[in-house]
């Protein structure tokens, strides 16, 4: 598959976090700094970056920020 996102781009991950013993509802604006080889089921994965860090998201993670 291609990648739907692209560089730069502002992208909104929703998501539930499980972090420490529990869970919470991801719902945050990050940019896309790095288009990444597709996941081992055939989806494209992406590095998106926000002020409170840098994560791997599957594309199917992803919206487009408005």
């Amino acid at each position: 598959m291609s990648h739907k996102f692209k560089l730069d781009q502002s992208v909104r991950q929703l998501g539930i976090n499980y972090g420490g013993n529990k869970s919470t509802v991801v719902d945050s604006i990050y940019e896309v700094v790095r288009l990444m080889p597709d996941d081992r089921a055939g989806e494209p994965c992406y590095r998106i970056r926000s002020e409170g860090g840098e994560r791997a998201a599957r594309e199917g993670e992803l919206t487009l920020a408005s």
